[in-house]
């Protein structure tokens, strides 16, 4: 395998024209042969198309693959043609403390960054950790680790010690650069390292406060390296030799999922795949040159959904902020000019909710691109109002973060605005790197375009996944059959657009019917009185289960709900809104909000178990659902 790589093709071996360097990369990064066939496999319709292009390849005599016509791509270029034509543009921006770095300066301190890492002994393909927010050095960070020939493991800032020491483990991360605001939590997660007698990494603090003087931490404890330290004093010469991949293939980042359905898995990024989806998600969202991009989206979450590389394509600023609130938001378009920003549902709620006090004029208008849950059309609608443009993109973290996109299309300018909100909930289609289809996961058929035949989402292409790290079964599992199964569950109308209905799990099936919870989310966010909502299956002795509601009310309106009463009326208001199956038989209002990842999804496993240890809904209450159901 080391001069030949195969591709499995309904039988048929192919030669691949490029050398493999899988077999070089140390373990665990490594595959066997067998591993490699069974994740090279690719369609049969895509059979007759690679045979021809192998044959045209052969056939143009003087053909030649060289040095001066081939390079590996990795989004680190990015940074030195950014240094080069906005070297005096600023970069990086802390919205509140004022610091503020160019272009030249970023690069500069990244290769300083670089070199302190190689003489801490770090080489290639050594995992290098970092617990951190929205701050500074993480942008700094995305460039430096991979620079060092290294791979970034970008950890969710809101873990607790005991998941913290367990990835740090798995990733076997031999530093860890620590957010001072995180430092407890990371000592007490080495601490259990070293108790399970494994070496716990090497830690460098960072110290910026940011935000706000409050967040110091004095550090106690160990302390390995101070970041400022270790860039102030890694030589008089910043011209380090930068470790460019060999191939684009290697990997570039070891990112873990939310864990919003299971626990999370180690996925992996190549240079080419963050290279690719960096240029896509420029393109999806608009972004022409030198932007003004705040961070709302965790630079944890896919990488920043590979913005932490795309702002730099485009000499763009990158805004930095700790904490995510309303007033932080609208205080940094003001005070910056932002152009672009992005997030989960929860900061669109933010947004139009915000009050008197917290809103500020805006401008020019904001492009945000948001995925996770699809926003409810109300939501959309507002945006538009207050001057963002929503943009709805769909996609995980296997596929580096969005992978879909809702492209608009002029002539819908022209509908009513109930009606564009209806099309922007859509997921869209696939963005260039890749191509989605909606198929039946038994038989692999593409499901028709008629917008009610349900299917698995799943996608393929440039920007999916390398696999999941040491778990070679789970990844032959995900790419079983050349496509990456989502566990996603959509429609795909006559325009060819996706929408997404429901994860595989969440879906609630009663009585047989097939009830999407998104739907019915959207039932209920379209009430004044509601700011979230999240419905899952509740035992019935009857049907199955039956739709729950879990919501939270606005302030004005929980001061003046009753209890029971308010229940009762968000339980009518959906049966004249939905098929009367589809609407909830349990009402429950919590008021400190429904749990939620990092990422801002909403984590239904939490609220299915609570809805199960309700039992099974009452029997005055099954019997109305008996009468209803018909």
């Amino acid at each position: 395998m080391s001069q030949r790589r195969v591709e499995q093709t309904c039988g048929v071996l192919l030669p691949c024209r490029h050398k493999t360097t899988f077999s070089s990369l140390p373990s665990p990064f490594a595959f066997t042969s067998a591993q490699l066939v069974s994740l090279t496999l690719i369609s049969p319709s895509r059979v007759r198309r690679t045979r021809t292009h192998a044959a045209t390849t052969a056939a143009m005599e003087g053909a030649v693959l060289c040095a001066a016509n081939h390079a590996p791509l990795t989004p680190i270029t990015f940074l030195d043609r950014a240094a080069l034509v906005y070297p005096d543009r600023p970069a990086i921006v802390a919205s509140s403390s004022g610091l503020t770095r160019t272009w030249r300066e970023t690069r500069d301190r990244c290769l300083r960054l670089t070199a302190a890492l190689a003489a801490l002994g770090v080489h290639r393909h050594h995992v290098v950790a970092v617990f951190a927010q929205n701050i500074p050095a993480m942008c700094e960070l995305h460039f430096g680790i991979p620079m060092a020939g290294a791979v970034i493991c970008t950890l969710n800032s809101r873990l607790d010690a005991a998941m913290a020491s367990v990835l740090l483990r798995h990733s076997e991360a031999k530093l860890i650069f620590v957010d001072c605001a995180l430092l407890d939590v990371a000592h007490d997660a080495i601490r259990r390292i070293s108790q399970s007698g494994a070496t716990p990494p090497v830690l460098v603090l960072i110290s910026e406060l940011l935000d706000d003087p409050s967040d110091a931490k004095l550090p106690s404890g160990r302390v390995d390296y101070e970041y400022e330290h270790l860039v102030g004093n890694a030589g008089s010469s910043p011209e380090f030799a930068v470790r460019w991949p060999a191939d684009e293939n290697e990997p570039i980042a070891l990112n873990y999922t939310s864990g919003t359905t299971s626990r999370p898995k180690g996925v992996i990024y190549s240079h080419r795949g963050a290279y690719l989806n960096s240029l896509a998600a420029v393109l999806l969202n608009d972004m022409a040159s030198t932007p003004v991009y705040l961070w709302t989206v965790p630079m944890f979450h896919c990488n920043g959904w590979c913005m932490a590389w795309g702002v730099a394509a485009q000499g763009g600023t990158n805004v930095c902020v700790r904490r995510v609130t309303a007033a932080t938001i609208f205080d940094a378009v003001a005070r910056h000019g932002v152009t672009h920003m992005g997030g989960a549902p929860t900061v669109l709620s933010m947004i139009v909710n915000a009050t008197a006090e917290e809103q500020r004029p805006v401008a020019r208008r904001v492009t945000v691109m948001t995925g996770g849950a699809p926003p409810p059309p109300k939501v959309l609608h507002r945006m538009e109002e207050q001057g963002f443009l929503v943009i709805h993109s769909y996609g995980l973290t296997e596929t580096y973060g969005p992978a879909t996109v809702c492209t608009w299309r002029p002539e819908w300018d022209a509908l009513p605005a109930e009606e564009r909100a209806r099309i922007k909930s859509r997921q869209g289609v696939h963005h260039h790197g890749l191509e989605v289809d909606v198929k039946d996961p038994a038989t692999m058929r593409s499901v028709p375009r008629d917008g009610k035949t349900m299917g698995e989402v799943m996608l393929r292409g440039n920007t999916v996944m390398s696999g999941y790290y040491k778990d070679g079964a789970a990844t032959a599992e995900a790419l079983a059959g050349g496509w990456f199964r989502s566990g996603d569950l959509a429609v795909r109308h006559e325009d060819g657009y996706v929408k997404v209905l429901d994860r595989s799990k969440d879906i609630i099936i009663s009585g047989g019917e097939n009830i999407s919870t998104i739907e019915v989310e959207a039932a209920l966010f379209s009430h004044p009185a509601v700011e979230e909502a999240a419905v899952v299956g509740r035992p019935d002795d009857y049907w199955g289960e039956t739709p729950c509601a879990f919501v939270k009310l606005r302030p004005g309106a929980a001061a003046a709900a009753k209890a029971g009463v308010v229940e009762e009326e968000l339980m009518a208001y959906c049966r004249a809104r939905l098929p009367r199956y589809m609407a909830p038989r349990t009402v429950v209002v919590v008021e400190e909000g429904l749990p939620k990842t990092a990422t801002g999804k909403v984590q239904k496993f939490e609220l299915r178990a609570r809805a199960k240890t309700m039992g099974t809904v009452p029997a005055a209450a099954a019997a109305k659902s008996k009468r209803s159901k018909l």
